[in-house]
């Protein structure tokens, strides 16, 4: 008969508490909130549940089935909690032994808890359980058409963009992705390591603006949609494949190219 992984369990962070690593500032911890791992199947049902509501209505993002085969082999498996309420969740499974390092597969936060910092606290708590076992990086993708995680990701974590990934997952049929090509950039933060500063003015040899809310244009003007991605995904291939690199963002000039 199978034995369940016993795995070191970190810290939860509790509403009214704080996670703190290294150099990182600290983050409060809004009152009730609570992250907890996911251990039953009654639990990795409602985070697969709370997904794909966040990922409008796509069940197949992150099946329940292999959420329990990911927690059950001791990658990070959380629910974040508003009281005894599941509200977002969090998926990340190691890379190779020799990497030292850990790719954050899924996060989500349900709309109505959405712009209350809770993503932050999430990827403290990331942080601090990748730290606890030895992992120096993580890294995962978004779109480099959401202005909210470019800004999350570059600004606020100063996380290195380590490439651009075009079409990376092909076409997906949820309702945040449906109707449009999945590029993605590809980031890693080094937990360990002070952020990666917005490079100064003087280093920025080029931009490159994106809308300030991607979302609303997908629904209301999708050819307008498709036309950021295309301009996007242009200007950026090509700044790469001149030797620049994307060395930070800025929310009024968009990503920041600088010479290595």
């Amino acid at each position: 008969m199978p034995t369940r992984l016993r795995r070191p369990r970190a810290r939860s962070a509790r509403g009214g508490g704080r996670v703190q690593t290294g150099h990182m500032a600290e983050t409060a911890t809004p009152p009730g909130i609570d992250i907890r791992f996911l251990d039953t199947v009654e639990e990795v049902h409602r985070a697969s549940a709370v997904l794909a509501e966040v990922w409008g209505g796509d069940r197949g993002g992150m099946p329940p089935n292999l959420l329990r085969a990911l927690a059950h082999a001791g990658n990070y498996a959380v629910g974040l909690y508003d009281e005894d309420r599941m509200v977002g969740a969090s998926v990340a499974f190691f890379a190779e032994p020799a990497a030292r390092s850990m790719h954050s597969h899924i996060t989500g936060v349900l709309p109505d808890h959405q712009a209350q910092g809770l993503g932050r606290v999430l990827k403290r708590h990331q942080q601090e359980w990748a730290l606890a076992r030895g992992v120096g990086h993580i890294t995962w993708t978004f779109d480099p058409l959401v202005a909210r995680n470019a800004h999350f990701n570059l600004r606020v974590l100063g996380t290195r963009v380590t490439e651009y990934l075009v079409n990376h997952y092909g076409p997906m049929d949820d309702g945040v992705n449906r109707g449009d090509e999945t590029d993605r950039i590809m980031v890693s933060w080094a937990l360990a390591a002070p952020p990666v500063p917005t490079p100064e003015d003087e280093r920025v040899v080029a931009s490159v603006e994106i809308p300030h809310d991607i979302e609303t244009l997908r629904q209301e003007t999708p050819v307008d949609a498709a036309v950021w991605r295309a301009r996007v995904r242009e200007q950026l291939v090509g700044h790469l494949a001149e030797g620049l690199a994307i060395g930070g963002f800025d929310d009024a000039r968009g990503y920041l190219l600088v010479r290595p």
